[in-house]
């Protein structure tokens, strides 16, 4: 019996054959040519799905991952910001249609959640929220064993919560979202402009220009001691504690998980998201809910998808 997954992404299409037990016994990744359209796009997943088909064999199910906002519900990609002309596209149901199995489809990171819980660092508890802190931020809820995805299968869009009113614009087209102040773009951001304006820094030797700076050479920078890129970590790591402070009121998780090219950063951002849990929050709260790293790296969607064809079939 095999399942086979899929993650979509702006710059490549992942795809996997998998056993039940989380075994993957084959993968590829293919470019997603999202420049060319809407249907070249489909055509490549397709192209990907086949790819992984076994020769023997059945296929049981089908499970796909997207970005961006995904009507779980109806199997719908609301659309995607990194791929051009999708919007209300049923991936779900044109995927089905192709192949004849089962077919699923959630947001990428509510899988990433759902792969933690299942087969990472969330196993043993039955409540968890993950967070994905990279060029954006995601996220997903586990409540009693079971992904949370809303009235409309939108649920768990912790990167955009309020958490700065006067704060920058957020790509969602609000201001102040946790994205826009503590994503691996805002890290950024804040260096450049710091340098643009002449802060001294260990960064002006790493890069030819301030416009040449990403969240890599910050979080090297501020390893290496560097005042500047210490800060700039330690605001962002300051806000996503007040979010997770927020949450834990909300949902009194039993865990929080923090995965992401950023969170590869350690204690620069650990250290003042635990700092701003305990000095914003009850003790009965922070001291019962761990801040734990994600455990499975890239795979962390595909296995996601591998758990909710599970969950379904």
């Amino acid at each position: 019996m095999y399942i086979l997954v899929v993650d979509l992404g702006g710059t490549q299409i992942r795809a996997a054959r998998c056993t039940p037990d989380g075994q993957m016994e084959e993968r590829v990744a293919i470019p997603t040519l999202a420049a060319q359209g809407p249907e070249v796009v489909l055509d490549r997943i397709r192209q990907a799905i086949r790819m992984v088909w076994p020769q023997e064999g059945p296929v049981t199910a089908l499970a796909l991952s997207a970005p961006g906002p995904v009507d779980a519900h109806r199997g719908v990609v609301r659309f995607t910001p990194n791929i051009p002309g999708w919007k209300d596209v049923p991936l779900r149901d044109l995927m089905a249609e192709s192949f004849g199995v089962p077919t699923f489809l959630a947001n990428d990171a509510n899988l990433a959640a759902l792969g933690e819980f299942r087969f990472g660092a969330g196993q043993g508890v039955r409540d968890l929220i993950y967070l994905t802190i990279s060029t954006g931020i995601g996220g997903g809820i586990i409540i009693d064993g079971r992904l949370y995805e809303g009235g409309q299968g939108l649920g768990g869009e912790v990167g955009h919560m309020v958490v700065e009113p006067n704060g920058p614009l957020c790509g969602c087209g609000g201001y102040g979202c946790l994205e826009a102040v503590a994503s691996g773009t805002a890290i950024a951001r804040e260096a450049r402009a710091a340098l643009e304006r002449g802060a001294s820094s260990l960064l002006t030797g790493m890069v030819s220009s301030p416009g040449e700076v990403t969240a890599r050479e910050v979080a090297e920078a501020a390893a290496r001691g560097d005042d500047l890129s210490r800060r700039i970590f330690a605001r962002a790591g300051t806000y996503i504690g007040l979010a997770l402070v927020s949450l834990m009121y909300l949902f009194n998780p039993a865990l929080f998980i923090i995965g992401g090219s950023v969170a590869n950063a350690g204690d620069l951002l650990f250290d003042p998201m635990r700092q701003t849990m305990r000095e914003r929050s009850q003790r009965v709260y922070w001291e019962n809910t761990p801040v734990v790293p994600a455990a499975l790296g890239d795979d962390v969607v595909l296995l996601g998808a591998l758990a909710l064809a599970l969950e379904r079939v």
